[in-house]
């Protein structure tokens, strides 16, 4: 009885300082969500009869189209590209090499730099006088007008895994080191080779810090629309059209409708795109066990 009393109080304490984030959460997030939900099914603002139109004529628009294939495409790309990177340069970093202490700190720069001194950096890089295209002239070849041709999506993957690897590799970084060293020494006895170091146990012991680094990069993939905003404006070209770049127009023509079921439907894509992430991880776990 006693133990049920105990149990009931600590519940009891952890919803008290639970309550101001809860509050929170509801009011700046699952409140103002569920009443875009109910305005995507409306036919006008302010009340009218529900309807799917707003759905029907969202996915028949062909600027909806182009900017969810590119969110998509985009996401299919630099996901794997940043934590390929983000592991390879953890597995550097794990080592003694010179100056590791520094190169850790210069990776996680990009961090705490203002999104706006970042894209300057980059505009300075890939402007039609910028950096790059000097170093092309000197070559004698054709300058590159990057944000404004198809090279404009490799020009926001590569901001992208810039701006998002050092977190990657601080979590790396802190998996790596919480993988017993006793399991490499037993695997140099055994003759295992570098490759078999790295299957069967650094990766394999990675597994969960793997699973959330895919779900932080997924999930920021999808915000990358500060960077793409600010260096190639509201209508950039039709490579890097995103999502929020939809939903930004829809908002300015106070299209607040579309805005809402746009809103939904990324935000049930997200759900879905966890859930299988979610799944997969329980699956791989399973099989190694």
């Amino acid at each position: 009885m006693n133990m049920h009393r105990l149990a009931r109080r600590e519940l009891l304490v952890a919803l008290c300082f639970l309550a101001p984030s809860l509050a929170g959460f509801s009011v700046f997030y699952l409140i103002p969500f569920g009443q875009s939900v109910l305005i995507s099914f409306q036919d006008r603002l302010g009340g009218g009869s529900m309807t799917l139109s707003n759905y029907k004529e969202l996915l028949l628009s062909s600027s909806f189209q182009q900017a969810a294939s590119n969110t998509f495409w985009f996401t299919l790309i630099s996901v794997p590209i940043v934590v390929t990177v983000s592991l390879a340069v953890a597995l550097l970093l794990n080592r003694r090499v010179y100056l590791r202490n520094w190169l850790r700190t210069a990776y996680v720069l990009p961090l705490v730099v203002p999104v706006a001194s970042i894209v300057m950096v980059w505009q300075i890089l890939f402007d039609w006088n910028g950096a790059f295209n000097l170093v092309l002239g000197y070559f004698g070849m054709d300058r590159i007008d990057w944000m404004k041709s198809d090279w404009a999506g490799f020009v926001i993957i590569m901001i992208y895994v810039w701006k998002n690897m050092g977190y990657n590799i601080v979590l790396f970084l802190a998996g790596l080191q919480n993988i017993p060293e006793q399991y490499y020494e037993i695997a140099d006895l055994e003759g295992a080779g570098p490759w078999r170091r790295l299957f069967g146990i650094t990766l394999t012991y990675l597994t969960p810090t793997t699973f959330l680094v895919v779900l932080m990069s997924v999930l920021n993939s999808f915000k990358v629309f500060r960077e793409t905003y600010l260096v190639a404006g509201a209508y950039p070209h039709d490579r890097i059209y995103m999502m929020q770049h939809y939903m930004n127009n829809m908002f300015l023509s106070l299209d607040i409708q579309k805005l809402s079921a746009g809103a939904v439907l990324m935000a049930v894509s997200i759900l879905v795109l966890v859930a299988v992430l979610f799944r997969t991880e329980r699956i791989f776990r399973s099989f190694m066990e």
